[in-house]
């Protein structure tokens, strides 16, 4: 070992002390502000339906419809691949996963809309809408029909319309309590959020809701959804999307990007308004910028050019769709909108190619630094972070099997879990 060093110190323990008792505001709110990724699933997209449309068999009929389109214009692997560029290796695997995904779970996520995909209605009529949906929701869970995440969006909280967005998110709320209670795939949506007092109002409303049913403080969360440029910049020249995640009060869970809303308020003509032009990207920046550590996940728009007519016409469409949704994980952007069953196919394609052909390098990245094996790129922990969030996500999706992400790693569920993030307990995010 050679000659023994002597390790000496010039500073006293109480400099130490005294530093650490300086910075332990700044710790606590640390903690408060950054706490990391929740260490929950997070579907890859979110399906809008109206409220007077939603019915039973809604999320069934949407697989079924998706499993019609790639029947009529891609019936098999090769076709399919064809139209959307998917190399030759990972074509049968991607289609064959993406088939089986539509007549598993053809929705992850499910928004029953008030807002503008269900517009003004008489009172009466939303009122029984709102408590249909909470029946039908309700239900849902219970046999085993339910996507893994299902809640409404209603109207905002603006002048004209707040009085109708409080009492539908009443209605249905106090219908699932009276049919059971809350499930755990709960979610609410936001919309049109402008000023960060509007997100406050909706916390004291929902606060308002959990003590009325003696839930805990806290039980329900909401997504804020991006729709306008105030939210971005403010009048003050300050970025209004981080003050609204701090006015949630923790109860923030995703910050939703609208598309069209957001384009038609910085003047985007509406041929150019698409998930990829400059305005949107410089938005969506922004926003993952404020959300970075806070444990609140941002979701991309959707595209309004539907897969519908002859077959070229579809074709067209999954194409723009896939490379819109490719270019949106490229950018860790791992969530999006559908407005349309033909979307899912190239939703799901676009998803499990992404995982599928980055599987091999980034298993074997992990499992060179879990080993201290080194190699040709040289990870470190908040690399390993990614890599493990990276396989987990698509793991959940269905893009990966737990069995093979195993073999290529050596790790387990739990492993990946603890090095993804703290929250989830076990193994740290250092080297092991």
């Amino acid at each position: 070992m050679g000659q023994q060093e002597k390790v000496s110190t010039s500073l006293a323990g109480a400099v130490s002390e005294e530093i650490s008792a300086s910075l332990a505001a700044i710790d606590a709110e640390l903690a408060h502000r950054y706490p990391g990724d929740p260490g929950t699933r997070q579907p890859v997209h979110t399906v809008y339906v109206p409220g007077d449309t939603f019915t039973s068999d809604t999320i069934r009929s949407w697989g079924d419809q998706a499993l019609k389109a790639l029947d009529e214009h891609a019936p098999d692997a090769a076709s399919f691949a064809a139209v959307l560029g998917i190399p030759d290796e990972l074509a049968a695997p991607v289609h064959d996963r993406v088939r089986a995904k539509l007549e598993r779970e053809p929705v992850e996520d499910l928004r029953i809309d008030f807002e503008d995909g269900y517009g003004p209605r008489p009172d009466a009529e939303e009122d029984l809408a709102a408590a249909h949906a909470a029946r039908l929701v309700s239900e849902a869970y219970g046999n085993g029909t339910a996507a893994p995440y299902m809640g409404i969006r209603m109207k905002c909280m603006e002048a004209a319309v707040r009085d109708r967005g409080i009492r539908t998110t009443d209605i249905f709320l106090t219908g699932l309590m009276q049919a059971g209670g809350l499930p755990d795939g709960l979610v609410l949506t936001l919309p049109k959020v402008t000023y960060p007092e509007q997100v406050t109002a909706f916390v004291r409303l929902l606060e308002a809701f959990e003590q009325a049913h003696g839930l805990p403080s806290g039980r329900l969360g909401f997504e804020i959804q991006i729709e306008t440029s105030q939210s971005i910049l403010a009048a003050d020249g300050t970025a209004a999307v981080a003050r609204m995640i701090d006015a949630a009060q923790g109860r923030a869970t995703g910050l939703h990007y609208g598309t069209f809303d957001y384009s038609a308020c910085v003047g985007v003509s509406p041929a150019y308004q698409a998930g990829d032009h400059p305005a949107a990207d410089h938005a969506k920046a922004v926003m993952q910028v404020a959300a970075a550590g806070t444990g609140v996940r941002v979701c991309d728009g959707s595209t309004n050019v539907l897969p519908v007519g002859p077959t070229h016409q579809v074709h067209e469409a999954w194409r723009l769709h896939y490379g819109l949704t490719r270019r949106a994980l490229a950018r860790a952007y791992y969530q999006g909108w559908d407005m349309h069953p033909g979307h899912l196919p190239t939703r799901y394609a676009a998803v499990y190619t992404f995982y599928r052909e980055g599987l091999e390098q980034a298993a074997a990245r992990l499992a060179a630094y879990v080993a201290k094996a080194g190699g040709d790129v040289m990870d470190e922990p908040a690399t390993a972070k990614a890599l493990s969030g990276y396989l987990l996500r698509g793991i959940d999706c269905g893009a990966l099997d737990t069995a093979e992400v195993a073999g290529l790693t050596g790790l387990t569920r739990a492993d990946l879990d603890a090095f993804a993030s703290p929250r989830r307990g076990g193994l740290t995010a250092g080297p092991v």
